[in-house]
């Protein structure tokens, strides 16, 4: 199945930026964000349910990723108000050959991420 996709949420540079609404999750088939750059690429994720949360960020692909061998990034999301940031990434350790980097949740998660 087709990964969702995960729209940028673009913060003004060298001014304010409201926080972004953010966008559920799909738990089945995980989400694509493309179009990546990852070294300018960071990734909240919040969580309202009353247990922690796995999100796995997965690793590239794409040709050197040299550092793709070192596997997928991984963090625990705390329970009920939980914020877990990730990134900025390194190209060689997440971009697919898409262009793509890919996000997946563990089953029962209702998160949203921006």
């Amino acid at each position: 199945m087709a990964r969702t996709a995960l729209p940028y949420s673009n913060l003004a540079g060298n001014a304010s930026s409201a926080d972004p609404a953010g966008t559920a999750i799909d738990v089945t088939n995980g989400m694509a964000l493309a179009g990546a750059v990852p070294e300018e690429t960071v990734i909240r994720v919040t969580n309202t349910a009353g247990a922690t949360k796995l999100v796995t960020i997965g690793a590239g692909d794409m040709p050197p990723a040299l550092a793709a061998g070192q596997g997928v990034i991984t963090g625990t999301v705390p329970a009920t108000t939980g914020v877990l940031w990730f990134g900025p990434f390194e190209s060689g350790r997440v971009l697919k050959k898409d262009g793509t980097m890919i996000i997946d949740f563990a089953a029962s998660t209702v998160l949203r991420v921006t």
